[in-house]
């Protein structure tokens, strides 16, 4: 399974700029909100054997100009298997930005109850911009903008000529149509799905970067958003590059957990009897020469985001190790052939084309929320926090492509309002901290909060057994009802 590194992303505020002008909402939009949708096959075999279907929905390009450029966007759903029960559609994101959506219900409906599976038809949908739907393709030479500054000043001035020449690409092979990759688009898209769907309101789910496009969607289209759960939620008011920076200080210490780990288990990894041992081997791969594995170059700029990649639970913690173990023999001039996860990961990583993603996710994120842009502000912030986080600050809090982006054409929205929301949040989350799931559940303030104690994990419902979450998340979305207070949940697999 491939790893994806920023399964979980998404943190900036900004004033509240209306959802579309109103005479367009009311008139040009019509034929949008009127189309008739053609359901085919999907042309996906996990989709395929569940049964599902899919349609092209077209959007505007430009919400502005609902009469101009058009674009397609691809949904897919599986039908209800009791319609005389069935009370709407449940839309699902499973983050990113920038990840394919088209699956993400079959990743969720093993976890819900026949109740509420009975309840909804689910859908599932490619964000503008992403997957099948109209892809952004900047030709990049590699998958992602997110990279480490390195060890020195050399390595972050290498990055920051790395990062303008990926924005210059995206921006030339793009043109316009990039300033309109946009969260509050997909918002308006979710919109027309549902009204294209003959729905008077969808209900949600959304896991990371989702959760923010769910919360956006509440705060544009208050009337149409039913019940709303959001999974691993992100704070709205740090969507943008304070959210990264957020996450250098948890991942260092879940660094410090897995360097602790494997040190109990010397005998087998031989990267060190004691944490700190372990941790030198890894920052001796940050400081030293680039090696070569499986065809490609792991340097300073990669070593950080290849362990970032996959700290996302104890689960994870041999792979980890044996990752390591084979850059640190390579670099002592043993080469080891990589491993079938760690070249997976290294293909995934570092792989270009328009397949790679990256560019999809930038465009998101540039797109939403305007970026510092002089280089030595990231350069302070690297060097004040290097001390702390050795090995993911200058991750965490490098430059990217949105540096020098073209300034966005909207404001971020600022999420303030009382829709009835569930929020499910684990205190040991590397990709959306604990703090962001308890803020968001302040800018929701009819929201309730799960909270899921001492557990290391990323997206809880429907990839983590957790009978107190599942029972929490069917309850509201079979019956509407909230928990009359907020709940703490337990790790089943503690007791």
């Amino acid at each position: 399974m491939k790893r994806n590194v920023l399964t979980a992303l998404a943190v900036g505020a900004g004033l509240l700029v209306t959802a579309t002008p109103a005479s367009a909402a009311r008139d040009d939009l019509a034929r949008y909100h009127q189309q008739r949708l053609t359901w085919v096959s999907c042309a996906d075999p996990a989709l395929d054997a569940a049964g599902a279907r899919c349609a092209d929905v077209t959007v505007p390009l430009n919400y502005d100009e609902p009469r101009g450029r058009t674009i397609t966007v691809a949904v897919s759903r599986l039908r209800s298997p009791e319609p005389r029960q069935r009370r709407g559609v449940m839309l699902s994101n499973p983050g990113g930005p920038g990840g394919p959506g088209l699956r993400t219900m079959l990743q969720i409906r093993a976890s819900m109850t026949p109740q509420v599976l009975a309840r909804y038809d689910l859908v599932g949908m490619d964000p503008r911009g992403v997957g099948r739907s109209s892809p952004v393709d900047c030709g990049w030479p590699v998958a992602f903008s997110m990279r480490s500054a390195g060890a020195d000043r050399a390595g972050f001035d290498r990055d920051v000529a790395l990062q303008a020449d990926l924005a210059r690409r995206c921006a030339e092979r793009e043109g316009d149509r990039l300033a309109h990759i946009t969260t509050r688009n997909t918002a308006r898209d979710m919109d027309v799905v549902r009204a294209a769907l003959g729905e008077r309101k969808i209900s949600y789910f959304g896991r990371s970067y989702g959760t923010y496009l769910g919360a956006v969607y509440t705060q544009m289209f208050p009337d149409r958003a039913d019940r709303v759960v959001l999974d691993s939620a992100v704070d709205p008011d740090r969507y943008g590059p304070r959210m990264f920076q957020d996450l250098g200080a948890p991942n260092e210490a879940a660094l410090d957990d897995w360097a602790a780990w494997t040190a109990r288990r010397d005998p087998e990894y031989h990267l060190g009897a004691t944490g700190p041992q372990v941790r030198a081997r890894l920052q001796g791969l940050i400081d030293g020469p680039p090696v070569t594995v499986g065809g490609h170059v792991v340097d300073e700029h990669v070593v950080a985001l290849l362990v970032f990649g996959p700290l996302t639970g104890r689960h994870q913690y041999p792979q980890i190790a044996a990752d390591v173990r084979t850059l640190v023999d390579t670099a002592a001039g043993r080469p080891t052939p990589a491993n079938p996860a760690l070249a997976g990961s290294l293909d995934y990583l570092l792989r270009s084309g328009p397949d790679a993603g990256g560019d999809a996710q930038s465009a998101v994120l540039c797109g939403d929320v305007a970026y510092p842009r002089d280089p030595e502000w990231y350069w302070r912030t690297i060097q004040r926090v290097r001390a702390t986080q050795p090995v993911f600050g200058p991750l965490t809090s490098n430059i990217t492509a949105c540096a020098f982006w073209a300034a966005p054409r909207e404001r971020a929205t600022v999420v303030r309002n009382d829709h009835p929301a569930l929020i499910v949040q684990a205190t040991g989350d590397t990709r959306t901290v604990y703090g962001h799931g308890v803020a968001m559940h302040r800018a929701l303030t009819g929201s309730r909060l799960v909270t899921v104690r001492d557990v290391m994990a990323h997206g809880v419902f429907g990839s983590l057994p957790n009978a107190c979450v599942e029972g929490a998340v069917n309850t509201y979305l079979a019956t509407g009802a909230l928990p009359k207070a907020d709940v703490t949940c337990r790790d089943d697999a503690a007791r």
